[in-house]
């Protein structure tokens, strides 16, 4: 049984991967921050210095969205991050890298981009610069492989920020579902990153970089009106500007050319059962953190 270490497992994707089938191919370790600290030289040393691993899953990376405290040294933490795993290399077989379509550059996102688009534009945003640098570096390594994840949803995830999660709580509280502007995403549901992660455990592709895509984009207001039907009330649906903002998605042709078995959950299956998830869980929500948007 391979032995794999996923980095940042008490995050979303992390806990996902933790809690998913994967768990029963593989021996998945997920060492706490006071085992394995990758900012911390000494923490890093240590750690490799006693085990070793067939895989490395690397999710854990300081967060810059709305909803984060303090995002001073974000640049230097998931940069330092990336490279003490990759001062390791030795002590693993491969890294798969949990990185963002962010690396296109917010300013001048287009519909399905695809891989070779990257470069094109540099970012100014420190979350798409540290995207972009990895992305830069890490195709030029040997088994090491960069996943530029667009759009992801499913349990775990900050419903406080995050679109789906946050319209499904707002109407199990019989909240108007609120908009600032309509656009399309590329939502990959995170059950569907699975068996793309086992793909790349068990095969070397050529290619070293990824658009981690489903097939097709969704609008906004088409997932908030389709949360509605699901919830079966009639509320409202607020959107604050009018007009459709810039489209973030990514081609996924080279990821089907790799793993052509691969197949995505329909949204609206994927959206129904995490509304059910939700749902089961209501008495846990906190209500408060969904009456204010944030900017």
């Amino acid at each position: 049984m391979k032995k794999i270490l996923v980095t940042g497992g008490t995050g979303f994707i992390g806990r996902n991967i933790l809690e998913s089938y994967l768990g029963e191919q593989y021996e998945l370790v997920a060492p706490r921050r006071a085992e394995l600290d990758l900012s911390d030289d000494a923490s890093v040393a240590a750690y490799f210095g006693r085990y070793s691993f067939d895989v490395v899953i690397h999710s854990a990376a300081r967060p810059g969205h709305r909803n984060a405290g303090d995002t001073t040294g974000l640049l230097l933490t998931n940069s330092r991050m990336m490279a003490s795993l990759l001062k390791y290399h030795d002590s693993y077989g491969k890294l798969l890298n949990m990185g963002s379509g962010a690396v296109y550059d917010v300013r001048y996102y287009q519909p399905k981009m695809k891989e070779t688009y990257f470069g094109t534009h540099i970012p100014v945003d420190e979350h798409g610069y540290n995207k972009y640098m990895l992305g830069k570096l890490l195709p030029c390594l040997d088994r090491v492989y960069d996943f530029r994840i667009f759009g992801i949803f499913g349990k775990y995830e900050d419903y406080a920020i995050r679109f789906i999660s946050n319209s499904i709580c707002k109407a199990l509280f019989d909240l108007p579902l609120t908009l600032r502007q309509n656009r399309k995403f590329d939502y990959l549901y995170i059950n569907d990153l699975m068996p793309v992660l086992e793909h790349f455990i068990e095969n070397d592709p050529v290619e070293k970089a990824f658009n981690i895509t489903p097939d097709s984009a969704v609008a906004l207001l088409d997932l908030a009106q389709m949360i509605r039907n699901i919830s079966g009330k009639n509320l409202d649906i607020l959107l604050a500007e009018e007009g459709i903002g810039p489209e973030y998605s990514g081609d996924n042709g080279l990821l089907k050319a790799e793993a052509p078995e691969l197949r995505f959950t329909p949204i609206e299956h994927s959206v129904t059962g995490l509304y059910d998830w939700y749902a089961e869980k209501k008495n846990d929500l906190d209500k408060s953190l969904l009456l204010t948007d944030k900017k």
